[in-house]
């Protein structure tokens, strides 16, 4: 096996805003980041021309660079065909920020792909992606939407109807681990065509569980990233461990990875914890030592 990937953060992970979650982010170790861009001081509509640059010069003061930014708006994803012309503005705008900051990739949650192609939801999903697919198409990026909410094999079949590779897929295999109870590895091989970005992440599954209550879909609950972070710690249904503690098996993940050819960045999320430092700083290291078994 052969691991050279760059390692990245997400730097609201650390939860001390933005420049300090990047100066930890070198401090642990990582080579790049992953940035929240939807709201607050990230939100592309609070960013200048001057304050991009501004920004863009910092991170590479630090001698990191931009493995990715977080465009999720939450909601019922793009399952709501009156909510979409507003979210799929909002998303064109922070691809165009991931552009000016040097990364051509927004990673994402759609909401969950309905089994049935022939729905109204999977129609309006298909609509929504399909347009964000065109526009990521003429720049030569992404939008990668985060494993999790459905099988691989369903996601495969939904990014199958899309234009060429703009939307293609941000693989996270634990979320795979703890709700659908799909086998990362094998979904590594399946979607092997559309990883342009991955996290890095463990748990558990303690029951099954349906997909829908912890990622919101019409008719249930909207999706809440705080909802799931105290499903998350309360440890009920599933749980988030630090790296090599629960059943993501890293030694074939990271295998099949290397097998498919992805070269893109490794990038650590920890969602909760009381020492989320200490964890990350944990997982860098754990990361590390695949790299250093290449050169012994």
């Amino acid at each position: 096996m052969t691991i050279t990937n760059k390692i990245g953060v997400i730097v609201d992970s650390f939860g001390v805003g933005v420049r300090e979650g990047l100066k930890k982010a070198k401090a642990v170790g990582s080579e790049g980041v992953q940035i929240y861009a939807v709201s607050g001081e990230m939100d592309p509509d609070n960013l200048s021309a001057a304050a991009r640059k501004e920004l863009r010069d910092y991170i590479d003061s630090l001698g990191l660079e931009i493995s990715a930014l977080c465009g999720d708006l939450g909601g019922h994803g793009f399952q709501d065909r009156q909510a979409n012309p507003g979210k799929v503005e909002k998303s064109k705008r922070i691809l165009d920020l991931a552009v000016e900051l040097g990364t051509n990739v927004v990673t994402t949650h759609i909401g969950i792909v309905p089994e049935d192609p022939s729905s109204e939801v999977f129609a309006a999903m298909q609509e929504a992606c399909d347009e964000l697919a065109r526009y990521a198409n003429s720049m030569n990026a992404h939008f990668a939407i985060e494993t999790g909410p459905e099988t691989a094999e369903r996601l495969l079949g939904f990014l199958q109807t899309l234009t060429g590779k703009g939307v293609a897929v941000n693989f996270d295999p634990a979320n795979m681990v703890m709700v659908t109870g799909d086998d990362p590895v094998k979904g590594v091989y399946t979607l092997k065509d559309y990883i342009v970005h991955t996290h890095v992440k463990d748990g558990v599954r303690h029951k099954e569980v349906d997909p829908r209550i912890v990622y919101g879909a019409l008719g249930f609950d909207k999706m809440e990233h705080e909802k799931i972070a105290r499903m998350l710690a309360a440890g009920e249904l599933f749980e988030e461990l630090p790296l090599g503690e629960g059943k993501v098996d890293f030694d074939a993940y990271f295998a099949a990875l290397a097998d498919i050819g992805y070269k893109g960045y490794l990038t650590i999320e920890r969602e909760v914890g009381a020492n989320p430092e200490a964890d990350i700083r944990h997982a860098v290291e754990f990361i590390k030592r695949y790299r250093e078994q290449v050169r012994s």
